[in-house]
């Protein structure tokens, strides 16, 4: 839902809360991230497979792979349970409160199933062993399903909700708070892994969120960041690109 200059949300009287018109939120630029998460979560069961039973070297790549998707996954969902979820509660009708408290009982599974994957992780670290990584793959496996249900009632249900209650700078602070969480050596490589599947769009929609000379240097180096990544993760600059 494109961005544009709306009236702020209405009092019970039906009159404007405040004077001034606020721009509000596009959050199509969610589709984006999503794809990046559906890509990369589903590559790595059968990366983990893949591994020799003793490579420490590859098992460490790997593991630091899986580290940087789980973290980014765990900030991309606190971003919401902190700064959107509370919003659409307090400024959407009552109909939303069952939708939100769906979002966060997912939520809830996911991180369940993201701490089962910590653990098998960190046993395949210490071993590199074939039935430790079959652990881990299996804990992935176990995680996809639930995960990829969230994102879809996710754009289902509650992109629109967002752009109607949220303002262009919540939402921004959203992805704001994402960053700051975020190592500064791995930007380059989230930037281009986020681009690698984004529609002309999605590419507007943040490049107009950002800074000029930003866009202007992440959107060169960024892309190719993550296809150097790619090739020593996925054995290709060109990874299978989601199914959605």
């Amino acid at each position: 839902m494109p961005a544009g200059n709306r009236p702020a949300a209405e009092d019970d009287d039906g009159e404007s809360a405040m004077a001034s018109t606020v721009r509000m939120a596009d959050s199509s630029d969610m589709y984006m991230i999503h794809r990046l998460i559906r890509r990369e979560f589903a590559a790595i069961p059968g990366l983990v497979r893949a591994v020799p039973p003793g490579d420490r070297r590859r098992t460490a790549e790997l593991a630091g792979h899986v580290t940087m998707m789980t973290t980014l996954l765990h900030h991309h969902h606190t971003g919401e349970d902190e700064l959107v979820w509370p919003k659409l509660l307090e400024r959407g009708p009552q109909e939303i409160a069952p939708l939100v408290a769906t979002m966060e009982r997912q939520h809830h599974v996911v991180d369940r199933a993201l701490t089962e994957v910590a653990e098998r992780l960190a046993a395949w670290q210490r071993t590199a062993a074939v039935a430790e990584a079959g652990a881990l793959a299996a804990a992935f496996d176990a995680l996809l399903p639930p995960l990829l249900e969230h994102l879809d009632t996710e754009e289902t249900h509650l992109l629109a909700l967002i752009d109607k209650y949220l303002t262009e700078k919540e939402w921004a602070q959203v992805a704001q708070a994402a960053s700051a969480r975020t190592p500064k050596s791995q930007a380059p490589v989230g930037f281009g892994m986020a681009l690698y599947e984004a529609s002309p769009e999605h590419l507007r929609v943040i490049k107009d969120a950002l800074p000029g000379p930003l866009w202007f240097v992440m959107s060169r180096i960024g892309p190719r960041a993550y296809a150097k990544y790619a090739t020593r993760i996925h054995g290709t600059p060109t990874p299978a690109r989601s199914t959605v």
